[in-house]
């Protein structure tokens, strides 16, 4: 079957987008002709980097620190509206979300934050979950969502290389799961798994420490998720483990919009 209205949704965490574009960020981006392209954790700020992409419109959400954090679409359709944040200040300075509105569907990006080390910013990440589901709800009164990005979090056991050591580590509390858990029920689909249920050793990220990448020690922590009402228009999703250039992978949605 030939899916006339098939769009192809790109998502990747290129952890600096200066450094990735000297590591075939355009190779990759050029050949996979995606509708629409998202990266997170550009970590540069406006006018550092100019990237050439004829046929496509491009948006920009920059951290106010420097080096830091941000986000960015790459689209060939226009977008009705564009919005950067959620529209709440405590969130909103790190330039972490940003969505494009079309007729039929949102498109978010999300660069969730990071828990860190000692689960320093636990509470902190709590709240933004909560306060990041409620915006994608509030979105969805409208109109479908479509949510994609590096969301800091290995769900379930099978997303991980070793659940049973980093059980209380950032990206696999069990606080952080649960919040996860709580936006599937409420609605969202996980693109990967919904394909894939029982799929094992396929991540998305590697440390870069103890050749983590070569021994296939990864998480599976970047996703699209879909409004449920979307479950009828999904074709496919891939993750592009071989794609270097980030210590995360590419991640894939095809959708019949």
């Amino acid at each position: 079957m030939v899916y006339k209205f098939m769009k192809k949704l790109i998502s990747w965490n290129v952890n600096g987008i200066r450094a990735c574009a000297g590591k075939g960020f355009m190779d990759f981006f050029n050949s996979i002709d995606a509708d629409i392209f998202c990266i997170q954790e550009s970590k540069m700020q406006e006018g550092q980097l100019t990237l050439d992409m004829p046929g496509y419109y491009q948006y920009w959400n920059y951290a106010d620190k420097k080096g830091y954090s941000g986000t960015a679409i790459f689209t060939k359709e226009k977008p009705l509206s564009e919005t950067k944040g959620i529209g709440i200040d405590e969130h909103d300075h790190e330039g972490r979300v940003i969505t494009l509105e079309y007729e039929n569907f949102y498109m978010v990006t999300v660069y969730t934050p990071n828990s860190q080390n000692e689960l320093a910013r636990l509470d902190y990440r709590m709240k933004w979950e909560d306060d990041f589901r409620a915006y994608l709800k509030k979105l969805e009164e409208n109109k479908p969502v479509i949510v994609c990005g590096d969301m800091n979090v290995a769900h379930n056991e099978i997303d991980l290389k070793n659940p049973k050591t980093n059980r209380k580590n950032a990206g696999f509390t069990d606080e952080e799961r649960e919040k996860m858990t709580v936006l599937l029920d409420d609605g969202f689909i996980d693109t990967f798994r919904y394909f894939y249920p029982d799929q094992e050793n396929i991540y998305s990220w590697w440390s870069y420490r103890f050749k983590a990448r070569e021994k296939n020690a990864g998480w599976r922590i970047d996703y699209f998720l879909t409004s449920e009402s979307l479950k009828d228009k999904l074709v496919d999703a891939k993750i592009h483990t071989d794609i270097m250039g980030s210590d995360h992978c590419p991640v894939e949605l095809d959708i019949d919009l």
